[in-house]
């Protein structure tokens, strides 16, 4: 197989695998209202089920960098992904409210070991020079997956009246198979154990929370805190505030990720032509933000669907290959999955809390739309953090780069 047909294959199932963790996330988001009817459930209750999930997915992600790093991380990764595949389809099998939050979060702990391994192998695999088009193009599968999960799950249960647990048999079995496709096609051109041992402890652990990858982190959380909390709302938020049909709020909430395909990408591609990437992730910052407030706040049902699509152009899924692409350059090759299950695990921290809190304010305030407000909020904190990442440390960091990688 050439360097070349191999690097695509590489990108083309990396992305079908993060559809298929996407789509798997966000089939619950459509059907919350009957879930929370069915089991009694108020609205604190119905972001735990999401919470739970994140809270496993979190845990996972530094155990990850060093089991990847101990055992391999494609290893690590397809074990995982079956865990996953299987804890779904158990999802649809839960007879109550309990079990099927112990369901969500085996879910969270199979998923959990794919973004740190992930990019770790691409990041090694991949030229430096196509770095942020090509994490832009895995990164284009969470917007299918978003979409697909959004859609498949209205259909089948609104639409056609399947019942919710339809949809988590649906995407178990295909589930599975991409694992099993990974696990074939996908090689890890990580350094032999012995010489990987020996650059990952040259290089120790602390060198990854420096200045400029601690903001980095701050950042995450912050972006992903809106990120989730509306991917987990919005659906809710369209059916019971703005009055929307169950069935048409899997389309118009599929807005965002489909949008950000090419926004991903452009910025991507953007990322990797410029030195200094500094200006282009406060740019995205700041502009996400503003989207975040103007979404609830216009009565216009023309500027909603507006203020989403152009959320979806620069909001987290086109700011994520920047910021992917900045770790990787201040991070050496040996460190990969220990630095993305950091970076990853911070995000992560924020998707933990962002259902829940939004379903508290929601519940004490019976005002929905607080949650976008605290979001946007936070996406400025982080921005005006990045401000002060040091030039002076990012070059000493690519020195450390160029010595350890």
């Amino acid at each position: 197989m050439t360097e070349k047909r191999r690097v695509l294959i590489t990108i083309f199932l990396f992305s079908i695998g993060w559809a298929f963790m996407y789509a798997d996330r966000n089939i619950l988001s459509p059907v919350m209202a009957i879930i929370g009817k069915e089991w009694g459930l108020d609205k604190a209750q119905l972001g735990l089920m999401s919470t739970v999930f994140f809270i496993a997915y979190a845990a996972m992600q530094i155990p990850t960098g060093f089991l990847a790093d101990r055992f391999g991380r494609l290893k690590v990764l397809v074990i995982g992904y079956v865990l996953f595949g299987i804890a779904t389809f158990l999802s649809g099998l839960a007879p109550a409210f309990g079990v099927f939050l112990l369901m969500r979060a085996l879910t969270g702990l199979g998923e959990g070991t794919y973004y740190g391994s992930q990019y770790g192998i691409s990041s090694s695999t991949i030229p430096a020079k196509y770095r942020g088009v090509s994490s832009a193009l895995i990164n284009s599968g969470m917007a299918i997956g978003i979409s697909l999960g959004f859609i498949a799950s209205s259909y089948f249960t609104l639409t056609l009246g399947k019942g919710w647990q339809f949809p988590f048999y649906v995407f178990a079995i295909p589930t599975v198979i991409v694992a099993l496709l990974i696990g074939y096609f996908v090689k890890d051109t990580r350094p032999a154990p012995a010489k990987q041992q020996e650059r990952t402890s040259a290089y120790p652990v602390n060198r990854l929370f420096t200045r400029n990858h601690i903001l980095t982190y701050v950042l995450i959380f912050c972006s992903l805190y809106g990120f989730f909390g509306m991917l987990t709302w919005l659906p809710y938020y369209l059916q019971t505030v703005r009055g929307l049909q169950g069935a048409q709020t899997g389309i118009i909430s599929s807005l965002v990720p489909w949008a950000s395909i090419p926004g991903a990408i452009f910025f991507g591609y953007i990322s990797d032509k410029l030195k200094n990437k500094k200006p282009l992730i406060i740019i995205l910052s700041v502009s996400g933000a503003l989207c975040q407030f103007i979404i609830p706040y216009v009565e216009s049902y023309s500027l909603m669907i507006a203020a989403l699509v152009v959320y979806g152009l620069i909001g987290k899924l086109a700011l994520d290959p920047v910021m992917v692409a900045y770790v990787a350059d201040i991070t050496p090759s040996s460190m990969y999955s220990k630095a993305y299950s950091f970076f990853n695990f911070a995000g992560m921290l924020s998707s933990i809390f962002a259902p829940y809190i939004t379903g508290y304010f929601a519940k004490m305030t019976g005002e929905l739309e607080i949650g976008f407000y605290i979001s946007g909020v936070l996406l400025l904190i982080g921005g005006f953090l990045f401000l002060f990442t040091n030039k002076k440390a990012e070059s000493a960091d690519e020195r450390m780069v160029a010595k350890y990688a």
